[in-house]
């Protein structure tokens, strides 16, 4: 059976004390938490979201906000107060406990904050772990830990003792324990905020390596937004037991749901999160091969601007100037194609734009952003690319356009065209540039 969902959580409330029906009751009738602080503890609100296969979902917030208990009902650890969790189609909350048994062994693996490695285990036996719970066959389950293993690059240290391994490859064990039990969903609570930051880093980028080649469901815990940035195809942000924004890492940087989020993301490496795609323009100073020479020159006059990108059938070839369309009428060129320039930085949409900044440092004009098919999608003017950066808005053209510095005057155009006019009265071929 397939399922749209690889997690489900309904209406989870969890409520520790004695009368949790009457807090959530308080709760749903407009109290807060402190309101009712003297019935209970309302660690979760209301908490409702889906997870789909194969993505990285973050959940973060602030010490006491609710996340840890979330993924603790995620699998079962914890029941809910009120509300429902579903598993690939399949209820946590309503399972019996040999349902929830088999639950946890065939869908949902864990990695713990401190690694919980079985220290007189080697690294290879502790990887196996879950597959020998599984009954799984000594030599079959230990070629799989160590094919795991090789991925998180511990393949020479497998017969190494937890004791002999350095925080980070203790936690490198934790991971390819998770990977290698098979599940198709991980939950990793505050899995690398034991780390210093050097590895802690190496460990996301290993882990999005990971997922994109073994395609996991993660559902990651954080108290740290960056890391959540980084991490994140979707991140629920949680504050007093509540999800108070839900949303991308784009989303959620460029259009905060309350204050609270806005203070979070203030602080954010923006150039990290934010993508081409996320801040590029329409590309309105283009003009088709078919053109020619005389259809780019008054399509850079009408829009006074003094280069146009240049498509064939919407494919991006490069960018002419209006100095060099000049130059080529002057000697009775006709083909654009042949004074075409690459001198426009391009980058895909989702490139991030850390990698626009740099291609954009020495560039006199726009950067392009091109698709799978190098077809021209956007342009990112060098004002867009700092307002965006800066987090303040741009102020550009109405209609954001390439620019050339020093470009050639329009009355000259105007001459060069009428030139070209006289010149040549029967034999245009420049299409649809009327």
């Amino acid at each position: 059976m397939t399922v749209a969902h690889a997690i489900e959580a309904k209406n989870l409330f969890k409520v520790f004390g004695k009368n949790p029906k009457s807090v959530i009751e308080g709760l749903r009738a407009g109290k807060t938490r402190a309101d009712l602080a003297d019935r209970g503890t309302a660690a979760v609100i209301d908490a409702s979201f889906t997870v789909d296969p194969g993505e990285i979902f973050v959940i973060m917030g602030l010490s006491g906000s609710g996340k840890s208990t979330i993924i603790r009902m995620l699998n079962g650890l914890l029941p809910p107060s009120s509300g429902e969790v579903l598993v690939q189609g399949q209820s946590v909350t309503r399972a019996s406990a040999a349902e929830l048994r088999r639950i946890r062994r065939s869908s949902v693996s864990m990695v713990f904050q401190h690694f919980a490695l079985l220290p007189h285990r080697t690294v290879l036996d502790n990887a196996a772990y879950a597959l020998e719970i599984q009954g799984v066959a000594r030599e079959e389950r230990r070629e799989r830990a160590r094919e795991i293993l090789g991925k998180v690059g511990l393949g020479d240290r497998v017969d190494a003792e937890p004791s002999e391994l350095s925080g980070g490859m203790r936690q490198r064990v934790g991971l390819a324990r998770a990977l290698t039990s098979g599940t198709d969903i991980l939950l990793m609570d505050e899995a690398f905020s034991a780390l210093d930051p050097l590895i802690r880093r190496e460990m996301q980028e290993q882990l999005i390596e990971l997922q994109h080649e073994l395609g996991r469901t993660i559902v990651f815990i954080t108290h740290d937004l960056n890391e959540a940035m980084f991490l994140g195809d979707r991140i629920a942000v949680m504050r007093d037991g509540r999800i108070v924004q839900n949303g991308t890492p784009e989303q959620i940087l460029t259009d905060p749901a309350n204050d609270y989020v806005a203070q979070f993301v203030q602080d954010v490496d923006r150039a990290r999160v934010l993508t081409a795609a996320s801040v590029m323009e329409p590309p309105h100073a283009t003009s088709p091969v078919s053109a020619g020479m005389r259809g780019a020159l008054r399509i850079m006059r009408d829009l006074q601007v003094g280069a146009v990108c240049v498509l064939e059938n919407r494919r991006y070839l490069g960018v002419v100037t209006d100095r060099a369309v000049i130059r080529a009428v002057k000697a009775g060129e006709t083909d654009l194609r042949s004074i075409v320039q690459h001198l426009q930085p391009v980058v895909r949409p989702d490139d991030p734009l850390t990698d626009v900044v740099e291609r954009s440092v020495e560039s006199p004009v726009p950067v392009a952003v091109v698709d799978d098919r190098d077809r021209l999608v956007g342009v990112i003017p060098r004002v867009t690319l700092l307002a965006a950066l800066g987090n303040v808005p741009a102020v550009t053209r109405e209609n954001p356009i390439v620019e050339i510095p020093a470009t050639v005057p329009a009355s000259v155009i105007t001459q060069t065209l009428a030139d070209a006019d006289a010149a040549e009265p029967a034999a245009s071929t420049d299409g649809g540039a009327r």
